[in-house]
C-alpha cells in the first residue's frame, strides 16, 4: 500500500481523534517567523486540517497540500468557512505551488511519509529566500508505563507498526542530513491527553497502521485498547503523557 493511501477511511476518526497544538507552539511559531495576516504558509501533508485550522484562526494565508482524497476532503469540509484556505491536491514531492511563492513550509505529523530528497528539494524551490521550514509531532512519552503497554499491543496486531511516528526522531540524523549544514531549531512543549474512552479507542485507530473493522485483528485490537483504558483510567478519564517537539530551519 502506499503511504497516500494508509488513511484512506480513516479521516472521521483521525479529524475527531487527534489533538491540536498547544498555544505556546503557535505562539512561537508566529513570533519566531515573524508570521503576520500577509503571510503565506504552505502547510503540506495537512491532513484533515488539524494544525491548519490553529493557524488560519490567527489570520495567515494557508495551503494546505494532501495527497489522500478523503483526508482532503474533510478538511475542505471543516475548513471552507475560512477565505484564506485553498485545498490542494498535491505531495510533499510536487506540491504544484510556484516558486518562491511561501514564507513557510510545515509539516505536522508527516515528514516521517515523505521523501526527503525530493521533498527538500521541493522545499527548496517554493520557499521564499531565507524562509524557513518547520517540522512537528504530537509524541507520545515513550518512558510512561502507559505508552509501552500501548505500543506491545501495535506490535501484537499490526504488522506494519514501526514505532510511533515510524520511529523517526529517535535517530536525530535525519534531521542533520534535512536542515541545511545540519543547523535546526529544537522546541519541546509539553500537551499531555485527557482522553474519555471514546477518544482513546479513537486516538488509537486512527493510526495508519491500527486495523480497519474489515481486518481480522480489529475486535482483538480494540479489546486490548479496551483493556488498557481500564487499568489506567480514573473516573472515566485517561491521561496520555504526550509532547510536541518542534524542528525548524533552512534547507
Amino acid at each position: 500500500m502506499k503511504p497516500t493511501d494508509k488513511f484512506s477511511g480513516k479521516a472521521d476518526v483521525y479529524s475527531k481523534s487527534r489533538p491540536s497544538y498547544p498555544n505556546e507552539y503557535i505562539d512561537y511559531l508566529f513570533s519566531i517567523n515573524k508570521l503576520n495576516g500577509t503571510s503565506r504558509i504552505a502547510d503540506i501533508g495537512s491532513g484533515t486540517g488539524i494544525l491548519s485550522r490553529q493557524l488560519l484562526e490567527r489570520g495567515v494565508k494557508l495551503l494546505g497540500v494532501e495527497p489522500n482524497g478523503d483526508m482532503r476532503t474533510k478538511a475542505e469540509q471543516d475548513l471552507h468557512q475560512f477565505e484564506h484556505f485553498t485545498s490542494i491536491k498535491g505531495s510533499a514531492e510536487e506540491t504544484t505551488l510556484t516558486d518562491n511563492s511561501v514564507d513557510l513550509v510545515i509539516a505536522a505529523q508527516a515528514f516521517h511519509w515523505f521523501d526527503q530528497k525530493k521533498f527538500k528539494l521541493e522545499c527548496k524551490r517554493i520557499l521564499k529566500q531565507d524562509a524557513k521550514v518547520a517540522l512537528v509531532w504530537n509524541s507520545r512519552d515513550s518512558t510512561s508505563p502507559l505508552i509501552i503497554e500501548n505500543a506491545e499491543i501495535y506490535k501484537k496486531y499490526c504488522p506494519n507498526f514501526y514505532g510511533f511516528s515510524g520511529g523517526i526522531g529517535e535517530n536525530e540524523e535525519v534531521f542533520n542530513v534535512f536542515f541545511r549544514d545540519g543547523q535546526y531549531e529544537v522546541k519541546r512543549f509539553p500537551n499531555d491527553l485527557i482522553l474519555d474512552f471514546e477518544g482513546f479507542l479513537g486516538r488509537n485507530l486512527s493510526a495508519s497502521y491500527s486495523p480497519k473493522e474489515i481486518d481480522k485483528e480489529y475486535e482483538s485490537f480494540v479489546e486490548a485498547i479496551t483493556n488498557l483504558f481500564e487499568k489506567y483510567s480514573h473516573n472515566g478519564k485517561i491521561v496520555m503523557p504526550n509532547f510536541t517537539r518542534s524542528y525548524r530551519g533552512n534547507v
